[in-house]
């Protein structure tokens, strides 16, 4: 579906994205995770073609859907990537009103990503399909609410409108960049559960982008971890929470509250990952981590190979760690 191959972001002088490769298959939930300004968001909009000016990418990006994968994404001009957004590709924002217009009713917006790539065969079944659209994700009286404006609706509503667009034309990759961070709980796993059931009802692929490792257990099968613009560990949730091996991956379960860290918590009040996240662009060589890790040595100062743990159908990058004084699971210290 997706394959990443050495995706690499930056400036002339300051790389951001480092050698990033990964793959998704159909109807794979896939969590990407770190802490803020590790490369995250910057990952999927790369992918999507949306970089801001003043940053260039490199590498190897390849959507097997509704374009040929004989053809590089980053290599096509914008005319293309404009229609493969919104149709083959989609993209849910962390704040709704910034990817809403202020100016125009809820169902015109809904209505236009259909009138664009031509998915309808008449204004009118696009105005029913608006409605249908709106009813799946659990909208309230949908015919007269998509007659609203952005600004008359709640967080939690505008935030299903996105949703509704994402989906409309059954994109075969849906990207999540933090959708649920403005919500409260409550609303939070509503729009959860509407997002899992959008993507397993039209089989597609998604790549869900959050800090809260949570919200990744709910809803992806597997996770990637970033740190410094690289991946350092990749694999099943369930392994990868319940028995990391990078180090980085270590200390940001131990500070969490998954249920598998709380033999720590009762031996820390507060467990932290020594440090913080240095500016984009000043990671240091080696392991990108090694300046923040306890275990580090001479050693790290060499960028460790890619480590594969096991078997999966996406591949070597799929399930494994770039760690050379890898953790043993929750009692190694």
């Amino acid at each position: 579906m997706l394959r990443v191959d050495g995706l690499s972001v930056g400036t002339r002088h300051t790389g951001l994205l480092h050698d990033v490769s990964f793959q998704i298959c159909r109807g794979e939930r896939v969590g990407l995770i770190g802490e803020s300004g590790s490369g995250k968001s910057l990952t999927a909009l790369a992918v999507m073609g949306l970089l801001p000016e003043g940053l260039a990418a490199t590498g190897d990006v390849r959507l097997s859907a509704r374009t040929p994968a004989t053809r590089n994404l980053l290599d096509l001009p914008e005319r293309d990537l404009a229609r493969l957004r919104g149709d083959g590709l989609s993209m849910v924002f962390q704040e709704p009103m910034t990817a809403l217009n202020p100016t125009m009713r809820v169902g015109d917006q809904v209505a236009e990503v259909m009138l664009i790539h031509r998915t309808q065969p008449s204004r009118g079944a696009v105005r029913r399909r608006v409605v249908e659209l709106l009813e799946q994700v659990d909208l309230p009286d949908p015919a007269h609410l998509a007659r609203s404006y952005p600004h008359e609706l709640s967080g939690g509503q505008r935030q299903r409108v996105v949703l509704a667009i994402a989906l409309a034309n059954d994109p075969a990759l849906l990207i999540c960049d933090e959708p649920t961070t403005a919500l409260d709980v409550t609303v939070q796993a509503t729009v959860l559960d509407l997002v899992v059931r959008g993507v397993e009802e039209r089989d597609a692929a998604m790549l869900f982008i959050t800090h809260d490792l949570g919200v990744v257990a709910t809803v992806c099968e597997r996770v990637l971890v970033m740190y410094g613009g690289r991946i350092v560990e990749a694999g099943p949730v369930q392994d990868v929470f319940g028995d990391p091996r990078h180090r980085y991956t270590q200390g940001l379960v131990a500070a969490s509250d998954l249920t598998g860290a709380e033999g720590r918590r009762e031996r820390a009040a507060l467990p932290t990952i020594p440090g913080s996240v240095p500016p984009a662009g000043r990671f240091p060589d080696g392991c990108v981590f090694r300046t923040r890790c306890t275990h580090a040595d001479e050693v790290c100062r060499t960028q460790p190979p890619w480590v594969p743990r096991g078997e999966h159908p996406a591949g070597e990058t799929a399930y494994g760690h770039a760690c050379v004084h890898p953790a043993g699971g929750y009692g190694d210290e």
